[in-house]
């Protein structure tokens, strides 16, 4: 029998990343979204293989037929643009979302492994971000519906790990590009290949100044799926701790696509952080891992890939 894995939000970015290399690893993976902000394209190319996918909302209580070795609870609006349309649901998903998946893990003893995030640290005093950093985090402002589903998300997943014996795994997930984010996400790098593709305006918040740390795809499910394996049940940083500028960004993409786009700057949103770094000792020293994949190369295949989407 295979190892069987279970996936909520699998027809998102990162889920559907993840379904691809598992089941390239020789796990069955089941599939579960309500498809809210993912999109079935991301998985219609696992059709055959040993996947399955249930169309669900996790709020309600989630039944899988079968034994079940892990769970990863992958389901929320991720992107700005997404959890200020959808305040309620980002934060229903965060609160009643992890606690289904939490008891589907607790009823067939499986292992779980939480999708947080590195906006659990706020607009953050500390830098770079240390896992001991508990953040500064504005509980009412227009983020905190994310930020903080995401800290209960990790309040009721350690809470299970010591009351009910769970083997439950937090990742910290830092800013992540790469194939198969929507064009319209709102996060900086989808933002500026489609606006640089078609010929439109850069648009940078504030002076650009703000930083943050971009993590390629592949090279984040290889630290997800390493913790999923490991015996750490502490929060870990999974991210790239290259650090660099939005406008950098924002003049690196411009220059990698050839466009004549020009950059403009917008006011910068409210609570935007003003900094991003992963300190990653952790993964590197409890996992083995550390990011790979060159900006350059990552860029590379994320621009084909919207160039693809775009038809540009």
């Amino acid at each position: 029998m295979k190892p069987r894995v279970v996936i909520t939000g699998a027809a998102g970015f990162i889920g559907s990343h993840l379904a691809e290399t598992l089941l390239d690893r020789g796990y069955a993976v089941v599939g579960v979204d309500n498809l809210l902000t993912g999109d079935v394209a991301n998985i219609a190319h696992l059709a055959g293989r040993d996947f399955e996918f249930i169309k669900h909302d996790v709020t309600n209580y989630i039944y899988i037929d079968g034994p079940v070795d892990f769970v990863l609870h992958w389901a929320s609006p991720a992107s700005p643009i997404d959890y200020l349309e959808l305040p309620i649901p980002t934060l229903k998903v965060g609160a009643l979302g992890t606690h289904k998946a939490l008891g589907l893990a607790k009823a067939k003893g499986a292992r779980f492994v939480l999708a947080s995030t590195s906006e659990v640290y706020g607009d953050p005093l500390e830098h770079p971000q240390k896992e001991t950093y508990w953040g500064n985090v504005n509980p009412i402002g227009p983020r905190g519906v994310y930020d903080e589903a995401k800290r209960f998300a990790e309040a009721m997943t350690t809470a299970y790990h010591r009351f009910h014996g769970v083997d439950a795994k937090i990742v910290r997930i830092f800013n992540t590009y790469g194939p198969r984010m929507r064009v319209r996400d709102g996060r900086a790098v989808p933002a500026f290949i489609s606006s640089a593709l078609r010929g439109e305006d850069l648009e940078v918040f504030g002076d650009g100044s703000q930083t943050r740390s971009f993590c390629y795809i592949s090279d984040l499910v290889d630290g997800i799926i390493r913790l999923m394996l490991s015996d750490q049940n502490e929060p870990i940083n999974i991210g790239n701790p290259h650090e660099m500028t939005i406008l950098e960004m924002a003049e690196t993409i411009r220059t990698m696509t050839g466009t004549s786009s020009r950059i403009v700057h917008k006011p910068l949103p409210e609570d935007d952080p003003k900094v991003r770094r992963p300190d990653i000792t952790r993964a590197r020293t409890r996992l083995g891992w550390e990011p790979t994949v060159a900006l350059s190369d990552g860029l590379t295949d994320t621009i084909a890939y919207f160039k693809q989407k775009l038809g540009a």
